[in-house]
C-alpha cells in the first residue's frame, strides 16, 4: 500500500511508493497556485532522492511562471532563513527529517520566512485536487538561479546573535565529537564549530548521502557515538538530524545529556539574558515551567507541530520557544527549529557555566518522560478522549491538541495521531520508576475505555 503522510508541514512518504512524481508536481502546482508568481527558494538535504525531487519540484514551478533560487544541500532553516533574505514569497525543502533514506518529503514555508500556518495549509488542501493545468507558454516560463551562498549567508547571521562572545570560546577550545548522520549538516556544522574555535572530530560527515545508522538521533540509534564521546576524551557530542533542525547533545561522560534538557538549557541561557515569555508544545518537559519560573517569566503551550509553536510565540511575543525533541527556536535567523542557533547558544551557555556539561546537567530540573500508544483499528479515537476529559474534568486540563492534564507531581498528554488510528500518551513525573507506573496505569485506564 502507497505510504504517503500529509500534516500541517507538507508532504512525507517513501519514494517510488507514495511519494511518486504525480504527487509531487500536485503538490507544486497547488503551492504556486496559493502563493501565486514570484521568487520561490528551493533546498534539499542529502539523501540520493533529493536531486531527482528537486528537479520535479523546480520544473514544475518554472512551467507555473515561478522564478526559483536553488541553493542545493542544506539545512532546513537555511531555506527558512534566505527566503526572507530573498523577500521570497515562499520556499519548499525537500527533507524527510529523521526518515529513513527511503523517506523523503516537501517541507512547505511561506513568505514570512516559516512553515505554512495552519490557516494556508487548509487553503492548499482545498486546491490539491481542484488545481488546473494552468501553466504557462514557452516565452513566460520561470527561471532557475543556483545560489552558492545560502548556507554562508545563514551560518552569519547567526554567529551575529548578540549574547555570543567569539573570542571567548575561541580560547576555550571545545573539544566536540560531531555526527551529521551524513546528512545536510555535514556541509555546515564543521564550519560552524570551527569558527568558534571548536576542534571537531568528524563523525558520519560524508557527502555520499547514505545514512550510516537509523538517522533519528534517540539515545540507541547513537551508541557509536556515545562510545566516541567518551574514547575522545571530548567535552560533548553534537547530533544533528539530516536537515538540522534537531540537535541532540552528549556529556563528556558519553551519556545522552537528554532532548528536554536542550530545550530547558537554552531557555535558561535566552531567560538569563532578557526578559520575556516562553512557548513549547504541550509534550515538552516541566522543567521549562521550573526555569522560567526563577525569571518570573510566563510559559505558553501549543499544540504539537512546528508551525503551531511559531504561531503561539507570535501571539505571545515569546522571546525563546521550542520543542522537546531537541528543536530550538530563538528568532534572530530564522522563526524555526534550527540547529546552528541551539548549537551557538548552547555552547555559550555551557562556556559561562564554567563546569562539565555532566555536571550541568545534574544542575537541570530532574524529570523523567515515559511514552506509549494504542491502537485505534476501528474505534472513534475522539470518543475515547472525550471520556478521559470527562473523567478529568476537575483537574488542570488543555484541551487545545489532545488532552493534557496536569497534576501536582506528573502530567500526561493524550493525543490522537494525524496519520495512523492511534492514540499516544506521554508521561512525565519526577523518578523514572514513578513515570513507568504512571504510564502503565493510563494504558491499563485507556484499554478500559475502548
Amino acid at each position: 500500500m502507497p505510504v504517503l503522510m500529509v500534516s500541517v508541514s507538507g508532504i512525507r512518504g517513501i519514494v517510488g511508493n507514495g511519494l511518486d512524481p504525480e504527487i509531487i508536481i500536485k503538490y507544486a502546482a497547488a503551492y504556486s497556485d496559493l502563493f501565486g508568481k514570484g521568487i520561490i527558494v528551493v533546498g534539499r538535504d542529502s539523501r540520493i532522492t533529493g536531486k531527482m525531487i528537486s528537479n520535479i519540484l523546480t520544473g514544475t514551478l518554472s512551467a507555473k511562471g515561478n522564478d526559483l533560487i536553488d541553493i542545493g544541500i542544506c539545512p532546513t532553516p537555511t531555506v527558512l532563513f534566505n527566503v526572507k533574505k530573498h523577500k521570497a514569497i515562499g520556499g519548499i525543502m525537500i527533507s524527510a527529517s529523521h526518515n529513513p533514506n527511503e523517506w523523503n518529503a516537501l517541507k512547505l514555508i511561506n513568505g514570512d520566512g516559516e512553515f505554512m500556518t495552519p490557516e494556508q495549509n487548509k487553503e492548499l488542501m482545498k486546491l490539491i485536487d481542484k488545481t488546473k493545468n494552468n501553466y504557462e507558454k514557452w516565452d513566460s516560463i520561470g527561471k532557475i538561479f543556483y545560489a552558492e551562498d545560502g548556507i554562508t549567508n545563514h551560518t552569519n547571521s547567526v554567529l551575529s546573535i548578540p549574547y555570543l562572545k567569539q573570542d571567548e570560546l575561541r580560547k576555550r577550545n571545545f573539544k566536540v565529537v560531531l555526527d551529521c548522520v551524513n546528512g545536510a549538516g555535514y556541509r555546515v556544522m564543521p564550519h560552524l564549530l570551527n569558527e568558534l574555535g571548536c576542534e571537531v572530530i568528524k563523525v558520519n560527515c560524508e557527502e555520499d548521502g547514505i545514512f550510516p545508522r537509523l538517522p533519528e538521533p534517540i539515545p540507541e540509534n547513537l551508541t557509536a557515538t556515545m562510545k566516541r564521546v567518551k574514547d575522545e576524551n571530548a567535552d560533548l557530542g553534537i547530533v544533528v538530524d539530516p536537515d538540522v533542525d534537531r540537535l541532540v547533545l552528549i556529556t563528556d561522560k558519553g551519556e545522552p545529556f537528554g532532548e528536554e534538557n536542550t530545550i530547558t538549557s537554552v531557555v535558561d541561557f535566552i531567560l538569563s539574558k532578557q526578559k520575556g515569555n516562553v512557548v513549547v508544545n504541550l509534550s515538552t518537559t516541566r522543567s521549562i515551567d521550573d526555569v522560567a519560573a526563577k525569571y518570573n517569566a510566563d510559559v505558553f503551550r501549543s499544540p504539537v507541530g512546528e508551525a503551531n509553536v511559531v504561531k503561539l510565540m507570535k501571539e505571545t511575543q515569546a522571546v525563546i520557544g521550542g520543542e522537546g525533541s531537541g528543536g530550538v527556536i530563538y528568532p534572530h535567523s530564522v522563526f524555526g527549529r534550527d540547529a546552528l542557533t541551539g548549537t551557538v547558544l548552547f555552547l555559550q551557555y555551557l562556556l559561562e557555566s564554567k563546569i562539565s556539561m555532566s555536571e550541568l546537567k545534574n544542575t537541570l530540573p530532574q524529570y523523567f518522560i515515559k511514552k506509549g500508544k494504542i491502537e485505534l483499528s476501528g474505534i472513534d479515537g475522539n470518543k475515547v478522549l472525550d471520556k478521559l476529559k470527562s473523567r478529568y474534568s476537575s483537574e488542570k486540563i488543555n484541551t487545545s491538541d489532545g488532552l493534557r492534564i496536569d497534576f501536582d507531581d506528573h502530567w500526561v498528554h493524550f493525543r490522537l495521531s494525524n496519520t495512523e488510528p492511534i492514540l499516544r500518551y506521554i508521561c512525565e513525573a519526577n523518578g523514572e520508576a514513578k513515570a513507568k507506573r504512571l504510564l502503565n496505569k493510563y494504558y491499563e485506564e485507556i484499554r478500559n475505555l475502548i
